[in-house]
């Protein structure tokens, strides 16, 4: 059967994540898009030149979740790692300009990850990253946990965000998750590969199918789930959604059951940005008080709204019930 939720119910938990604080962990970026036109090819190299028109900066990684929790009204500490540089620099004001909090960002000796992509005619033809993705040092590390330790207080729900830079490293993990369960909040984990194992204690942990198949070194079958007991055991979860592509999702418990999360999305323009967006309406809706199944139900409503835009976008609570309206023919 699919997942259901009543209007009046979606409506009721989307106004409770306005009052919620999520404090996200993990790597935050700063893209930035040079968009301009080609006309001819440079005499140095067989390469296109490009003259920039456009320059346009964006947040990225746990920056991008923390936006959309922001989109959603709720509160948000972004605690991550930035370079002394302007990347830094910019990366704290837009946070401060879009409602977030930067105060738990921790200034280390290494480049703020920047990625840069050169777009001509909505076409990419290169990006070139800045970035050290080395394990933060031990005294990095303490620092991280301390800014940890100092925004949970204010936490209702934590999200650990990896995206393999350095900082979500197994002490931070550990750290993180022993002192969320101390104080009972919901931990949503979008995991990478470098540290799959690590985050026993989690709430919801979210890879996308190819993720879990690549760590586990075998294929999972969704219509015949008995191996994931075991799966559960080596993870150490509560549950797992696992992202599914133009399938949707499927939220799966410890206990075995299955439930498919069919795909809303009425026109896939950009997938840019969706497990981000997936992620940051999961944590808040859990700190809203939804079961796990309507926290997915209702993430999924952000995604399909998030792959109709344009790159890595932000979904308002008036986009989510404006879809819902939609799929279900409300005025």
């Amino acid at each position: 059967m699919t997942p259901f939720i009543q209007r009046e119910r979606l409506a009721a938990l989307l106004a409770a994540g306005r009052h919620q604080h999520v404090v996200i962990v993990g790597d935050a970026m700063l893209d930035v898009y040079l968009r301009g036109d080609v006309d001819r090819i440079s005499p140095e190299a067989p390469v296109p030149v490009v003259r920039v028109r456009d320059r346009k900066l964006a947040l990225g990684g746990a920056a991008n979740v923390a936006q959309n929790v922001a989109a959603l009204g709720a509160g948000c500490d972004l605690v991550a790692v930035v370079g002394n540089d302007r990347a830094g620099a910019t990366l704290r004001e837009r946070l401060d300009a879009g409602a977030m909090e930067s105060r738990s960002l921790v200034t280390v000796s290494r480049p703020t990850t920047t990625k840069t992509r050169v777009m001509a005619r909505s076409q990419q033809l290169v990006r070139f990253d800045e970035e050290d993705d080395a394990d933060l040092a031990p005294e990095e590390v303490s620092r991280v946990l301390a800014a940890i330790e100092h925004a949970l207080p204010h936490a209702t729900a934590l999200v650990l965000e990896d995206y393999n830079k350095g900082v979500l490293v197994p002490a931070v993990i550990a750290g993180a998750i022993a002192l969320a369960r101390a104080r009972k909040l919901p931990v949503v984990v979008d995991p990478k590969f470098r540290n799959f194992f690590a985050y026993r204690g989690a709430t919801v942990f979210k890879p996308n199918r190819r993720e879990l198949e690549s760590a586990l070194g075998a294929a999972v079958d969704l219509d015949h789930p008995a191996a994931l007991p075991d799966t559960f055991a080596r993870l150490g979860v509560e549950h797992l959604l696992l992202t599914l592509g133009e399938r949707g999702m499927a939220l799966v418990s410890a206990d075995g059951v299955v439930h498919r999360v069919p795909t809303t999305a009425r026109e896939v323009y950009d997938v840019v940005g969706a497990g981000d967006t997936v992620t940051a309406y999961l944590a808040t809706m859990l700190a809203a008080g939804a079961s796990t199944l309507e926290a997915a139900v209702v993430a999924n409503y952000a995604a399909g709204v998030e792959v109709g835009k344009l790159g890595a976008a932000t979904v308002t609570p008036d986009e989510v019930l404006e879809a819902f309206d939609a799929l279900h023919g409300l005025p």
